[in-house]
């Protein structure tokens, strides 16, 4: 055990000479310049033991050679530098001098097992160096064997792994990591590939699939999302410019309506293929992030709601100081019409009229009275509020229409289905008046409903999209219109209702088709709905 490395290696025949070959030249072999020999004639010659010697010596990883009883034998340079034991000090001593008694004893079991079946075993082992400091050793122990294929020596190869070691560790626990707020993140996060596939989808995305698409597929919702992007994500694929704050809103019906910001931006990924080691082409994903905004767009809904109430009870006041001038200029037009019918037909009888008479007299200056009063009230009439048309979303004035009139739905007992499109794209409008408007259609259903015995109350709204435009129906359960007075409803000072003390009743639908026909839409009966009323109203996108 004391001997030399060569020589302890040589009278056990550790390794024995071998004949390495090496191939022929080919005939287009090129001799060396100086008229010498090719190194391809060298092919025939034997590879000297003492150039294996050198070759493990040298070689780059910790070598060495033991008895079947793990005592070592030889030991390399490489072997030295891992370890911090120089060959006086490993030489005779068993392997397990490099042992921290921390390596789980199935991983000696498996590799013994594996030895005395004559195999090679591979494996991590934690070793220990001389001065006490720990490494981490990918180690390959493999039987020699002699000629009788008997195993007479083991030999050993490892190298100190430690740093590629803490370096997986490292990427595999910021992969951990990443995946844990990612997957935990309340934004939706979504990866595309360059035919926007999606490869990658965290929980929150998951749920937001759902939402938009709750009867269809992933790959349905992302066209849908994509869809509402619009211009903003073709540009990304196209000219990789990035996008941010981009805000869309959906509706699910009932109370909950969405809205969401959504981010884009492109990443360049390499190509995994060994092939492309050296190119390392790049391909496109596109990185979607969607930020939930509902509970903020609420907060400010609700107080631009509050400042909507403020604005209808205005118009409110108006449409009704309106409604009460029209009514009077239409009270008296009558009989100042009567006045002057009566002058006209008395001036073609010329033997009873003289301007003289007193009557004459009474019924002219009765008639100028009566145009100087119409006069009067007509520029008496309050001015309507001048709006700007702004992009208005239908189901969000709808909306607001449900939550200004929730008090008199309560109050009497009706049933709102509320079904709005999912996606539905704005018109060009006035909002408060289209809010104005569509109150006071809800107004008129509530009041179908309730002057009628009936047991079922229920006021459906519903959205559509169509080609071009957005159509709205409002539909309720009362007594419904008669044929007759589908049109006739909505004449000035027409009205199916009983006229009550106090209200102002007979222009409502009036202002209601002038404020569509404002809008360049139109409103109507659905002469096919027999179970109520359904009342439609169509606008422009």
């Amino acid at each position: 055990m004391n001997t030399t490395n060569g020589k302890n290696i040589s009278s056990n025949n550790a390794i024995k000479k071998t004949q390495v070959s090496v191939s022929a030249p080919k005939p287009d072999s090129r001799e060396n310049r100086d008229g010498g020999e090719s190194i391809y004639n060298l092919s025939h010659r034997d590879l000297s033991p003492e150039v294996f010697k050198q070759a493990v010596e040298h070689a780059p990883v910790a070598i060495s050679i033991t008895d079947l009883q793990a005592n070592i034998l030889y030991a390399n340079r490489a072997f030295s530098k891992v370890t911090g034991y120089n060959n006086d000090e490993v030489i005779g001593e068993n392997e397990s001098i490099l042992s921290n008694h921390t390596t789980p004893r199935l991983a000696y079991q498996a590799l013994w097992g594996r030895l005395l079946q004559k195999k090679t075993w591979s494996g991590l082992l934690v070793n220990r160096r001389k001065d006490d400091s720990l490494y981490l050793a990918e180690l390959s122990v493999a039987p020699v064997l002699d000629q009788n294929e008997d195993t007479v020596y083991y030999l050993g190869m490892h190298r100190d792994s430690s740093d590629l070691h803490e370096l997986e560790q490292r990427v595999n626990n910021l992969s951990q990591m990443i995946s844990a707020v990612i997957n935990s993140s309340p934004i939706a996060i979504a990866l595309l590939n360059a035919d926007t596939d999606i490869i990658l989808m965290n929980p929150s995305f998951q749920r937001l699939v759902s939402d938009l698409a709750p009867e269809k597929s992933a790959e349905d919702a992302k066209e849908i999302l994509l869809e509402m992007l619009g211009d903003d994500f073709i540009n990304l694929k196209k000219t990789g410019k990035h996008f941010h704050n981009h805000e869309v809103s959906f509706d699910e019906g009932g109370a909950n309506q969405r809205w969401l910001v959504c981010n884009g931006t492109i990443i360049g990924l390499e190509d995994e293929k060994p092939g492309n080691f050296f190119t390392q082409p790049e391909s496109s994903h596109f990185l979607l992030t969607i930020d939930d905004l509902t509970e903020l767009r609420q907060r400010q809904l609700d107080s631009q709601l509050n400042a909507l109430k403020a604005v209808i009870a205005e118009e409110e006041l108006a449409h009704a100081t309106r409604e009460a001038f029209n009514g009077a200029i239409h009270n008296l037009e009558g009989p100042v019409n009567l006045i002057g019918a009566a002058l006209a037909m008395l001036a073609r009888r010329k033997d009873v009229f003289s301007d003289q008479d007193p009557v004459i007299q009474a019924l002219k200056d009765a008639q100028k009275a009566g145009h100087q009063a119409l006069e009067n009230l007509t520029r008496s009439l309050p001015d309507t509020s001048d709006q700007s048309k702004t992009s208005v979303n239908v189901n969000e004035v709808l909306r607001n229409v449900i939550r200004l009139s929730t008090q008199k739905l309560l109050s009497h007992s009706i049933v709102v289905d509320w079904q709005p499109a999912l996606r539905l794209p704005p018109v060009l409008g006035k909002e408060g008046k289209l809010v104005s408007a569509f109150r006071s259609l809800v107004d008129n259903s509530i009041e179908a409903m309730a002057d009628s015995n009936l047991i079922k109350r229920e006021l459906t709204i519903r959205t559509y999209e169509q080609k071009q435009g957005v159509r709205i129906d409002i539909i309720d359960t009362g007594s419904g219109i008669d044929q007759s007075l589908r049109f006739k409803i909505f004449e000035p000072f027409f009205s199916t209702k009983k006229p009550l003390q106090g209200n102002c009743r007979g222009i409502g639908l009036s202002m209601v088709q002038e404020t569509i026909l404002d809008h360049a839409g139109t409103v109507f009966v659905d002469e096919d709905y027999d179970s109520g009323c359904c009342m439609v109203v169509e606008l422009p996108l």
